[in-house]
Order: structure tokens, then C-alpha cells, then sequence
């Protein structure tokens, strides 16, 4: 994938497939140590330890739509190929969560990509899970709460295109904001 916020769009496909009512996508950077944490945490149906073995393996899916899962082995590749990490920590009944480091000065880190599109999309596709979304660089920390714009929002729906326009604006100011020298 050419950007590591599809990677997320498609491990947080995986919460919304194991029934998670909330997904946390996390997303820390620290630019003096040239490092990158992305998680995606949820509260889904969980998997066994056999399962949080299997998942790492592209011929390896639940789904029964395709015979292959990329998804993760993907993701695992990409944090992997800047000498980084995966981990996979899950309990059955309880949730999982999935945390992949990089080494973003490395010639083979790719870009985040576009999260706030990310983010927006599954909150407008999925509007009966809470999503939250935090992202920290250097310190400094934006938390986007899916519970609190429903709460403005009232009976307007969140996949109203105006509305998915604000909120696609609104983090993209915020994470613009985390960027700049304080």
C-alpha cells in the first residue's frame, strides 16, 4: 500500500467485521527520534492465541468472501521494512489491538497518508461505533470523538457529505496545528 492510512482503513475494517462498538485508532510521532507508532484498538470479539498467530499469515483470513487476508502481513511489512515492528495483543470477549512501529527516516518508511479522510470515512460508514481518533506529535495531542460530534450533531447523520466535509477539515486543522513549532 502506498500509504500506511489504508493500512489502517483496513486493519479498523477488521474491528467493524469482529463487531466492535468502539475502535481507538492512536497515532504517535516523535520527530526528534525519527519514530512512528500507529494502534488500532477495539473492543470486538477478540481472537485466540492460535488466531493472533494465524493473522500474520496472508493465507489466513476469517472472511469467507476471499481465501487471502493481506491486511495485516501488509502492515507487519511495511513497519518491518523501516526496521520496525507489529504486535498483535487480543483476548476473546474483549477486543484487540494492534500496534506497528517505523522508523520514518528510513528510505523505506511511506507516507502516513491521508488520516483525517481515513477517519472520516469510517466514522460516515459506520456511524453506529464510536470512533476515536488521537494523534500526538512530539508531546503535543488531538483526540477526534465520534460520541461528541454525534452529540452536536443531533439527527443529522454523520455521512451527510457537508458534514464529512467539516469533520475531514476539522482534524486536517488540528493535525496541521500539532505540526507547527510551538
Amino acid at each position: 500500500m502506498r500509504e500506511l492510512s489504508l493500512n489502517v482503513l483496513d486493519v479498523a475494517q477488521n474491528s467493524v467485521s469482529a463487531n466492535a462498538s468502539e475502535i481507538e485508532i492512536e497515532i504517535c510521532e516523535d520527530t526528534a527520534a525519527h519514530t512512528l507508532m500507529i494502534g488500532i484498538y477495539d473492543n470486538g470479539k477478540g481472537m485466540t492465541p492460535e488466531q493472533v498467530q494465524s493473522v500474520r499469515d496472508p493465507f489466513f483470513t476469517t472472511r469467507t468472501t476471499r481465501k487471502v487476508g493481506l491486511g495485516v502481513p501488509l502492515f507487519k511489512m511495511a513497519a518491518e521494512m523501516t526496521g520496525g515492528s507489529l504486535e498483535i495483543e487480543s483476548t476473546v470477549g474483549v477486543g484487540t489491538n494492534v500496534r506497528a512501529f517505523f522508523h520514518t527516516d528510513h528510505v523505506d518508511f511511506v507516507p502516513l497518508g491521508d488520516m483525517a479522510n481515513t477517519v472520516v470515512m469510517l466514522a460516515a460508514m459506520n456511524e453506529h461505533i464510536r470512533f476515536l481518533y488521537r494523534h500526538a506529535i512530539d508531546g503535543r495531542e488531538f483526540l477526534f470523538d465520534t460520541a461528541q460530534i454525534k452529540e452536536i450533531l443531533g439527527d443529522v447523520p454523520m455521512n451527510d457529505p457537508s458534514i464529512m466535509q467539516w469533520m475531514a477539515g476539522y482534524i486536517k486543522d488540528n493535525i496541521q496545528e500539532l505540526t507547527e513549532v510551538q
